[in-house]
């Protein structure tokens, strides 16, 4: 991680302040140094950029199987109309306004809704933004019920030993999944002098990686697991953590627990940093069904091939609310709604959004014009609503 660039610039000029809880913390090198920033990616760009980010950034692969778990449409389709903004919607408006790429609706598993704009084909991966969070906690509890990982009260200092001596010390994988270590970390965007503006182009260490030596020095501010901060270097330090801990890639070890047993369509990438270590917070690319059945692989509780590949229970703590964050509350790398239901989710408008009573899993890849923005999440939840109410009527 030696050479990241740091975000502040660039998002202070897409408007992230307000929220940068699903921002990555750190922009990739792209691989033609022309290529501009991708939060500062024009709409052409991000039509075909999303598709296509293996060729742009450097990435490892996430290999499938040789079987395919199959997706059946189910004999009801629905094309659900609503009320936003005082206009009347319907999906295919919906697409367009907001630039939707991709709506996959599952119920029970099958398929009531499925659709692509902006020149996508079914094949088409598109990248996930921070829904890539989502999964890395998910590979936690892979380790966990591998016994890789000692378990969540496990120390981290366990897994990234030169994170001991610091203010680190006592922090548990729970509590970096809680984002609620307790060590100090600034996220604002528009402060030059803030973290995520300098973890990212600070010297390392000789022989250390970069984002470990940076935030080693941190002092505490808080006990550990006491108070919610958003800490997106920490999410790489999860990744990290779990790379050490099963001795894999994180591409790998996704490949071996999740992509090749639940039976995922395609290959995925997954964007790298400079030292060829995954983005424990960042950038997955995958095709369509297969982000829905990302999303049916947590709903039917980590089972994959008959066996389970998280321990008892895992999906329900780790998807319901952990931790006050001034909102609906916060899981392990998964919001809560408001509705109930838990969501993965990242800029420009990606999201799994989850009903676990309902057993409904809906889907939805954008390239948004602004990162995020109240009005552009409002329209989102609007829609999903509508969406909830038509698959479950």
């Amino acid at each position: 991680m030696s050479r990241l660039f740091a975000l502040a610039t660039a998002v202070a000029a897409v408007g992230l302040a307000a929220t940068p809880a699903l921002a990555p913390a750190y922009a990739q090198v792209p691989l033609d140094p022309a290529t501009p920033n991708f939060l500062t990616w024009s709409p052409e760009l991000q039509s075909r950029g999303y598709r296509t980010i293996e060729e742009i950034y450097q990435v490892n692969t996430i290999e499938r199987g040789e079987a395919v778990r199959p997706l059946v449409m189910a004999d009801r389709q629905i094309d659900p109309t609503f009320e936003h903004g005082g206009k009347s919607w319907t999906v295919a408006s919906y697409m367009e306004a907001f630039n939707v790429s991709g709506v996959l609706v599952l119920k029970d598993g099958d398929i009531l809704l499925e659709r692509y704009g902006m020149g996508r084909q079914p094949a088409d991966r598109w990248t996930s933004f921070s829904v890539a969070k989502s999964v890395t906690s998910t590979l936690v509890g892979a380790a966990i019920q591998d016994g890789k990982i000692a378990g969540l009260n496990a120390p981290v200092t366990d897994y990234i030993p030169d994170l001991a001596g610091s203010a680190y010390d006592g922090v548990t994988v729970r509590q970096l999944l809680m984002m609620s270590s307790g060590v100090q970390w600034n996220e604002d965007y528009t402060d030059p002098k803030s973290d995520v503006a300098n973890a990212g182009v600070a010297p390392g260490e000789p022989g250390m990686n970069a984002m470990v030596s940076y935030m080693r020095r941190l002092p505490r501010a808080n006990p550990p697991g006491a108070v919610f901060n958003y800490n997106t270097g920490e999410t790489d330090l999860v990744g990290l953590l779990v790379s050490n801990a099963t001795g894999q890639s994180l591409s790998d070890y996704a490949s071996a627990k999740i992509w090749k047993p639940y039976g995922m369509e395609r290959d995925a990438i997954w964007m790298v940093d400079p030292t060829g270590q995954e983005r424990g917070g960042c950038c997955i690319s995958m095709m369509l069904r297969d982000y829905g059945r990302v999303g049916q692989f947590l709903l039917e509780g980590g089972m994959a091939d008959g066996q389970a590949v998280l321990p008892e229970g895992w999906v329900a703590e780790a998807t319901s609310a952990q931790i006050d964050n001034g909102a609906a509350g916060y899981g392990y790398f998964w919001w809560i709604n408001e509705s109930g239901a838990y969501q993965a989710s990242g800029i420009f408008g990606q999201s799994i959004t989850t009903y676990r009573d309902d057993g409904l899993v809906i889907v939805i890849n954008s390239a948004w014009p602004r990162a995020t923005g109240q009005d552009l999440s409002a329209a989102r939840s609007a829609f999903l609503d509508a969406v909830h109410a038509a698959a479950t009527q």
